[in-house]
């Protein structure tokens, strides 16, 4: 792909995991890249994301939940990604205000600031598998009920009709994805709210036991951040894929002790502890989750290619590089 070549391209949020793989995929291909980030670490921002490609991208200090500030940064870009997010779901249980601020507010800035100052945008809505709450059907395709168990799924799903109304109202393109575990280098290292699989790395090569609740035969849909970003460009440059709303993930069950073995594989190290579920858990907890990724399938040439353990010993590999700047 090299549709991209002179396009502009908006990144709120750039300097995180997904965010700051896509501005590295845009600028490969020739695209003006504008990253905006509030520089907040405990959601993953960090500088070294993109510092081997200093000069090759604008850099904006800012919050995306301040509408004046939203408002002077969408004009004259093509394609616009608002990764600024509240990622933990029990922060999201212990101060919903703040949750609804980012994961809401945030969006609703975004688009308000498209609709009057950049109508042409096309926008891309990062959401979560979470939204669907307790699965009943798996593969799990966008058809299945939505019913989400916490406060971080509710405002998802939230801001997810935010974008489909928009579209229906005012023609504000965009394209909405349920993304399922992502994984991979360039997350955050810190805690265990975002990325379980990269949690885990850092646990293992910190010779710390992998804690597992349950049997751990639970079944969980990773996605590696290339297939991820590689998912979402296409589907963002796709004009039938415009107003639609797509899940994102690998396509492939794989337990949640197997995830936790491989990830000992690769590191060469590292044990699996079982304990018992938490008080309340269930509350919470989905159940069995694949997704079923045959839409973006059949409307893109997209289709995810890494093997779990193939991806998990790239991502070793890269922590083993560069860990110093993550822990």
């Amino acid at each position: 792909m090299n549709r991209l070549n002179g396009k502009h391209v908006l990144i709120i949020g750039g300097l995180g995991l997904i965010g700051s793989s896509i501005a590295r995929a845009c600028i490969a291909q020739g695209a003006q890249v504008t990253i905006v980030d509030n520089r907040h670490p405990e959601y993953g921002a960090n500088d070294f994301n993109m510092a081997d490609l200093e000069g090759k991208f604008t850099l904006i200090l800012g919050d995306v939940r301040e509408k004046n500030f939203v408002d002077g940064i969408v004009a004259g870009q093509d394609f616009i990604f608002n990764f600024a997010a509240q990622v933990n779901h029990n922060r999201s249980i212990e101060d919903p205000i703040f949750d609804n601020q980012l994961n809401c507010i945030g969006h609703i800035n975004v688009l308000m600031a498209c609709r009057h100052y950049n109508p042409q945008a096309i926008l891309a809505y990062p959401g979560s598998r979470l939204q669907y709450g307790r699965i009943t059907t798996t593969p799990v395709t966008e058809g299945h009920p939505r019913e989400p168990l916490s406060i971080y799924a509710i405002h998802k799903n939230t801001a997810e009709q935010y974008y489909q109304a928009f579209y229906k109202h005012y023609g504000i393109r965009s394209v909405c994805f349920r993304i399922t575990n992502p994984y991979g280098p360039r997350s955050q290292m810190k805690h265990s709210g975002y990325s379980i699989v990269n949690w885990f790395i850092r646990q293992t090569m910190d010779h710390q036991p992998l804690t597992i609740f349950g049997d751990g035969t639970q079944l969980r849909d990773y996605i590696y951040i290339d297939d991820l970003v590689s998912g979402m460009l296409n589907a963002t440059q796709n004009e039938h894929c415009y107003g639609k709303v797509y899940n994102l993930g690998s396509g492939q069950g794989l337990q949640f002790i197997e995830m936790a073995r491989t990830v000992i594989t690769a590191v060469g190290e590292g044990e699996v502890k079982l304990v018992p579920w938490p008080k309340n858990y269930d509350n919470f907890e989905t159940g069995d989750f694949v997704s079923d990724v045959s839409a973006l399938i059949s409307d893109t040439d997209w289709k995810p290619h890494n093997d779990f353990a193939i991806g998990v010993a790239k991502t070793v590999d890269y922590y083993r590089k560069f860990r110093q700047h993550y822990w």
